[in-house]
């Protein structure tokens, strides 16, 4: 006994002084083994590609040869025989002519290699705080311009080392220090480069022109310049033009921010609308296109991209790329026009192969997008351009990229989903319904992830059982988790169907999460059985009708409808109210001022009707259809019996005439199915010949089917009355607004008039008190006087 004590003893010393940091010691050690497995992964897949994309390379090594062998006059070559190869044979054989003077600027050096590879490793893990949202801070746009260009230390041992010539920059040319700029100044060079081939004449008129462009760096931008950036970018694909337009567009991004303050200005000064509209207009349409003409990418039929990352004109395009991109991502989180908004996201899509290698700026456009599209503010214009460039994201990413844009995604779901109303409902729908094809893309990667959020749903539920507390069940019963089961049954519905396995020549991955779904739905259902939460359970009840409808599965749901019917609030009769009837499709719980009324006796009545033919016309052609409807005809006409009485029963008439009509349709549905299969000449145990029974007959045609055909007419009817009267409300009501605001103002007139006529009388009245006291004043200096 003493040694098991002071075991115990030991082990609680253990656990209080050591426990916490061995733990740390053991997480810390299993992180860096996964960041060395996903270095072993990421070596493994550029061996792949490197095979992939072996031809390619293959073609452009022997181009290249063949341009060294021609490379003896730089004019008698053309553009892509300059940029395939022959950089270094072209710098040596030129290097002690005259052409290379006139460049008259210092090379900078190329780009680290180091800065794309620490740019590939970055994770694009998104953790479940970052929520998507599209900011304004120049935190989205700025992250990756600051890894670009010359560092602060560099700039401290410039000044440090030749201090004379530091002040000489700082005072006659102080944008020489401004590194962001120059960082771009690599364009230029290939720009020159390009000019070579030109003739001496036409060259040296274009160095004027640019020479003009150039000085008006530090002056307004014109629509003149912005004219002859837009002619030389169509006509001529130049790349000086380019970066100029980078430059303009980057200071239009941050108008009307004082940068000065930080130490930073702004290239160019824009005054007018029409310039800022010019700049957009010419930088948003016409730079990917120079980046497609210059760098172009190949796409394989698989969906696969290539891009020449290995070449010195993406490295040194590549800051140019960076720029505009967090210029983008900077200017969308100032913009409110649906139009301008649209015109600025679509110049996303273009670019995406080359940001593949840039995992930092890629996590935060993803985010950035993923805001747009979840914002309940935006237009169906607006989301549905999100989620084209979310949607290329998918196809041309990797599989990190695309489990990161599926997680944000789901993330910005259910954040844009917190508040549903009449106005937001139309969105959530199709975000819901947009992105359930993100998950088919990839299914292996859409399996893990849609697995992993089912996982989360069903350890909320099982911890709302568990721990029975009295707010513990609001974690399951609110917009936010309804709307993520919906979204998953339209996952399901959409790619679990025979029509795309038949298309897809194999069975759907996502067909194994229908059983866990559907499980942790029908707990849901169940959770709190009362009358408040019969909206919740009708909505579950359509997710899963859903996935009954698309995949062909059964799912028993006439007991979760029959518990509605047997409740307290639908065996009495109901008292009488003039309350607003319940939408039902907007409310997940009914308020206690309609418990107990016949308006939402009503309500309740219709839904369960609706559901039950929803649900039976689904197997309105099986052959058992008569043994699968006999339990609940029973049990109907039962209740209905017992709503007959005149003591303890419902006396609601409406209520009941919809489940005798509903009775009446599955009686002769089933004598109808029993009038085909009286004909067939196969046994039940023929599988085959049971499943092709009536497989090819119209289910429109049976009596439960013409029957919902006829209640969703009238259901969409009655849906588009609603829909009029809500909009003429809503019209009436901002009418009224407008005229208690023109009210308002009329009356702040009155009382100002008022108020100024009576300042005016105050200023008479003091006028001639002073005249009286002066004429006081007069006559008692005459009466001294005298």
């Amino acid at each position: 006994m003493a040694g098991a004590k002071k075991n115990f003893k030991a082990t609680k010393k253990f656990e209080k002084k050591h426990l916490k940091g061995v733990l740390d010691q053991r997480k810390t050690s299993a992180k860096i083994k996964q960041r060395q497995q996903l270095k072993t992964k990421k070596h493994v897949k550029k061996a792949k590609d490197a095979d992939f994309y072996k031809s390619s390379e293959d073609a452009e090594s022997t181009s290249k040869t063949n341009g060294t062998k021609k490379a003896t006059n730089v004019n008698d070559m053309s553009v892509d025989d300059f940029f395939g190869g022959g950089f270094e044979i072209i710098e040596k054989s030129q290097s002690n002519k005259k052409a290379s003077k006139k460049l008259g600027k210092r090379k900078r050096d190329e780009p680290d290699e180091d800065d794309s590879a620490s740019d590939e490793g970055n994770d694009l893990e998104i953790s479940a705080d970052e929520i998507p949202v599209a900011s304004g801070s120049e935190d989205s746009g700025n992250e990756d311009v600051d890894d670009i260009g010359m560092s602060k230390d560099a700039m401290d041992a410039l000044a440090e080392d030749d201090p004379e010539f530091y002040e000489f920059l700082k005072e006659n040319d102080p944008d020489a220090l401004e590194f962001d700029d120059a960082d771009l100044a690599e364009v230029d060079e290939l720009s020159d480069s390009e000019a070579e081939e030109q003739p001496k004449k036409k060259r040296k008129k274009d160095k004027k022109q640019e020479k003009g462009g150039e000085d008006i760096a530090d002056n307004e931008l014109t629509q003149a310049t912005v004219a002859r950036w837009k002619a030389a970018l169509s006509e001529k694909q130049s790349l000086r033009a380019a970066r100029q337009v980078v430059l303009a567009f980057r200071s239009a991004a941050h108008l009307n921010e004082d940068d000065e303050n930080e130490g930073r200005r702004q290239p160019y000064k824009i005054a007018s609308p029409e310039v800022f509209h010019d700049i957009l207009i010419v930088a948003l349409k016409q730079i990917p296109d120079v980046l497609q003409h210059h760098v172009p990418v190949k796409e394989s039929s698989s969906g696969k991209v290539q891009v020449p990352t290995d070449s010195k004109k993406f490295k040194t395009l590549s800051m140019l790329l960076r720029s505009y991109i967090s210029a983008i991502l900077h200017l969308l989180g100032t913009l409110s026009d649906d139009a301008t908004l649209k015109l600025t996201l679509s110049a996303i899509t273009p670019l995406i192969p080359y940001l593949l290698s840039f995992r930092k700026l890629l996590k935060n456009l993803i985010k950035t997008v993923v805001g747009f599209w979840s914002q309940t503010t935006s237009s169906d214009s607006t989301r549905i351009t999100a989620f084209l460039v979310l949607r290329r994201l998918v196809v041309v990413g990797d599989k990190g990229i695309r489990e990161a844009v599926l997680k944000v995604t789901y993330q910005g779901l259910i954040a844009g989903s917190r508040v549903t109303n009449v106005n937001t409902i139309r969105g959530i729908n199709l975000m819901k319904n947009s992105a359930a094809e993100l998950w088919g893309l990839d299914q292996n990667i859409g399996y893990t992830t849609a697995f992993s959020f089912i996982r989360q749903l069903a350890i909320h539920l099982r911890n709302s059982i568990v721990h029975n507390q009295n707010e513990s069940y609001k974690t399951i019963y609110n917009w936010q988790y309804v709307h993520s089961l919906d979204f998953w049954s339209c996952v399901l519905a959409e790619h679990c169907s025979p029509l795309k396995e038949a298309e897809a020549g194999k069975e759907s991955q996502l067909k194994l999460l229908v059983y866990p779904l559907v499980q942790v739905t029908l707990g849901a259902m169940r959770l709190i059985p009362t009358a408040t939460y019969f909206p919740i359970r009708f909505h579950m009840i359509r997710s899963l009708l859903r996935i009954s409808r698309s995949a062909g599965t059964y799912i028993p749901l006439a007991s979760a409808l029959l518990e509605v019917l047997n409740s307290a609030e639908m065996r009495k009769s109901p008292k009488p109210s003039t309350i607003k009837p319940l939408d039902f499709h907007i409310a997940y719980k009914a308020p206690k001022s309609y418990l107990r009324t016949r308006v939402y006796q009503d309500g309740v009545g219709d839904q369960v009707v609706e559901l039950f033919s929803e649900y039976f016309v689904l197997w309105s052609t099986n052959i058992a259809f008569p043994e699968f409807a006999l339990p609940v005809i029973i049990m109907l006409k039962r209740w209905l019996k017992q709503s007959r009485r005149k003591t303890g029963g419902n006396n609601n008439n409406k209520v009941r005439s919809g489940l005798v009509l509903l009775v009446q349709k599955l009686e002769a549905n089933a004598k109808f199915i029993e009038g085909k299969r009286a004909k067939v000449d196969f046994a039940p145990n023929d599988r085959a010949q049971v499943d092709a029974f009536l497989k090819d007959f119209e289910w429109e045609k049976t009596p439960v089917g013409a029957y919902v055909v006829a209640q969703r007419k009238a259901g969409a009817e009655k849906a588009k009355m609603l829909e009029q009267a809500r909009k003429e409300d809503e019209r009436k009501r901002k009418e009224e607004e407008q005229e208690a605001l023109e009210e308002n103002a009329a009356r702040l007139d009155d009382e100002d008039e008022e108020m100024e006529d009576f300042d005016e009388e105050e200023e008479e009245e003091e006028e001639e008190e002073e005249e009286e006291e002066d004429d006081d004043s007069s006559s008692t200096e005459d009466g001294e006087l005298e």
